[in-house]
């Protein structure tokens, strides 16, 4: 099956998050890069947050070469501490949080349960689940002495299906649906809403790497015909997505785990 062609969307123009506060976690790259970008079109003041410093600066500059307002704020979101001072920059920057897109994770080691070693299990359900729980959990306090806001977790398709070598990851991202629904029922008639996104396959450089090594070409050939839409996707897709959930416009949103996936969850 050969991959159908792929039109970017055009980045959001609308100011439909203007003057709001949004962290992006996992900013420094792919889904979360091109989602600061949109956000910060969309008006917003980003707080551009990565382990890595030198990616998200680059994240910084590219808004700030668009005309946006960013900032940039180191934090390994494995140490709650650290999530705890994400936040706290994030008030004493811009003086509220109106929203966050909770990005950041890691991917699965791809091993059988069998094979996998009690470590690999928690880094996974730390990095990609735990520090979910964190970031929500100093997000929504910041949220609620100032009225409320949105908040947009990046869980998976793999979040309500599963593929073999992958047992940390899915159960780590079902656990992150898990979570947004709970934290939609405690929080909702708080102000604070609480949705995830599910992304399928997401043509990011590790992607483009894979599909030119004949080692993994079959493996992505099968991957795409799980998309009945005919491609992977962009990060910007997502992105434009929880753009929309952390919006005024999605103000009847509140415990979803949509599916931004080609179709992959519905064959």
């Amino acid at each position: 099956m050969k991959e159908a062609a792929i039109t970017s969307p055009s980045l959001s123009v609308a100011q439909d998050l203007k003057g709001k506060t949004i962290i992006v976690t996992g900013a420094g790259s792919g889904i979360g890069r091109e989602s600061a970008i949109i956000f910060s079109l969309a008006g917003a003041n980003v707080i551009v947050s990565d382990i890595t410093a030198e990616s998200a600066k680059a994240t910084v500059d590219s808004i700030h070469s668009r005309g946006g307002i960013a900032t940039f704020v180191q934090a390994d979101l494995a140490v709650e501490a650290e999530v705890q001072l994400l936040v706290s920059a994030a008030v004493e920057t811009y003086g509220r949080l109106d929203g966050a897109f909770n990005n950041a994770g890691i991917g699965q080691v791809g091993k059988p349960l069998h094979e996998l070693s009690t470590q690999e299990w928690q880094r996974a359900l730390l990095v990609d689940l735990t520090s979910v729980f964190w970031c929500m959990k100093y997000q929504i306090l910041a949220m609620m002495t100032t009225g409320g806001g949105a908040i947009v977790n990046t869980a998976s398709a793999l979040g309500q299906v599963a593929i073999p070598h992958a047992g940390e990851y899915v159960a780590a991202k079902h656990g992150v649906i898990g979570i947004t629904r709970a934290a939609a029922a405690d929080y909702g008639a708080k102000g604070v809403r609480v949705n995830c996104v599910l992304p399928g396959i997401i043509k990011t450089p590790l992607i483009d790497e894979l599909s030119t090594d004949p080692r993994f070409a079959s493996s992505l050939e099968k991957l795409l015909e799980r998309h009945p839409i005919g491609r992977f996707g962009n990060p910007s897709e997502i992105g434009e997505a929880a753009r929309w959930l952390l919006s005024d416009a999605a103000s009847f949103v509140n415990g979803s785990a949509i599916a931004v996936d080609g179709g992959y969850l519905a064959v």
